[in-house]
């Protein structure tokens, strides 16, 4: 006879248990499909980034997490009049804006400023029909095929990383005493 308040033993061992166990033999398999996948998209949507359009540097909000730097959601307006950009151009030419956002420091806009000014020397958009370049915009030219960078060079790295430097005004936290 059992004792004292236990559970009592019912357990119930005529399940099929072999078919709800969760087993991880295929991560190998979706590792390869998941880099294949990336290889072909990064092909199909060559010569454009594969990182997607470029992010403002930015800092998070409150005292814990505002001496990092990370990629926003877009460039502001003012940003882009002082890099000398259109804003309906930007979209297209992979420059993410957000209306929403406002510069509330004149170092993170020259930080953003001299961000689009890099990308924008560098930046080299093909015609939509070969030859016809369109002259009222700079930032369109066109490269003959022979000149432009390997593919594996432009798929191997990010587009515009941020520099891991960081900024000479951090918060300090007070110590406990």
């Amino acid at each position: 006879m059992v004792k004292h308040n236990n559970v009592i033993p019912n357990l119930h061992f005529h399940k099929h248990w072999a078919g709800r166990v969760k087993t991880w033999f295929n991560q190998p398999a979706r590792k390869l499909r998941r880099r294949v996948a990336r290889q072909s998209k990064a092909a199909s949507i060559f010569p454009r980034p594969v990182a997607g359009s470029l992010r403002p540097a930015v800092r998070p909000p409150t005292a814990k997490y505002n001496m990092k730097t990370r990629l926003g959601r877009g460039f502001t307006l003012e940003e882009l009049k002082a890099a000398g950009v259109n804003v309906r151009v930007a979209s297209t030419i992979g420059i993410s804006v957000d209306r929403r956002r406002v510069n509330s420091s004149q170092e993170a806009m020259n930080v953003n400023v001299q961000r689009l000014k890099e990308y924008t020397s560098k930046l080299v958009v093909f015609p939509r029909v070969a030859g016809k370049v369109k002259k009222e915009t700079p930032l369109r030219t066109s490269l003959p095929p022979s000149s432009s960078p390997p593919l594996s060079s432009l798929l191997s790295r990010r587009l515009r990383p941020l520099s891991s430097a960081r900024s000479p005004r951090l918060r300090r936290r007070a110590l406990p005493t």
